[in-house]
């Protein structure tokens, strides 16, 4: 038997996931499968100070996995994508040892890249949702 998708959106920002024809996130049993997010503005255009992105990616991020009933404490597996990783990995890390709590930490891999549409940073997860 199969295992129906279900999307999940964050308020407020449906338009721009329709838009560009995707999900915010999928919820598959009790695995939530959330896309790439980066730290664009309320109009989708790209915050241009390097950390105020990373920090809004992230809180792109929380708010898909408070809409399906997460935390990233619930995160079990991160990737993660730069435009000039050696470069970014100083402001990148300060923010990150701030988001992602305690240990045991989620599996995590780091890719540079050479196009993110504009953005310096992409973050996409993989959480388990907690049981009701």
């Amino acid at each position: 038997m199969s295992q129906q998708r279900h999307a999940v959106f964050p308020a407020g920002r449906q338009a721009l996931y329709e838009i560009n024809r995707y999900s915010a996130a999928i919820r598959s049993g009790d695995l939530l499968f959330v896309s790439g997010q980066v730290g664009s503005r309320e109009d989708g255009s790209p915050e241009p100070d390097f950390a105020k992105q990373v920090q809004l990616a992230f809180d792109n991020l929380n708010a898909v996995l408070d809409a399906a009933g997460c935390r990233f404490d619930d995160v079990v597996d991160v990737t993660t994508f730069h435009t000039d990783p050696q470069a970014q990995w100083d402001t990148l890390k300060a923010i990150r040892e701030k988001e992602i709590g305690d240990a045991p930490y989620p599996n995590w891999t780091a890719v540079g890249v050479n196009w993110l549409a504009g953005f310096d940073f992409e973050i996409k997860v993989i959480a388990r949702i907690p049981s009701a």
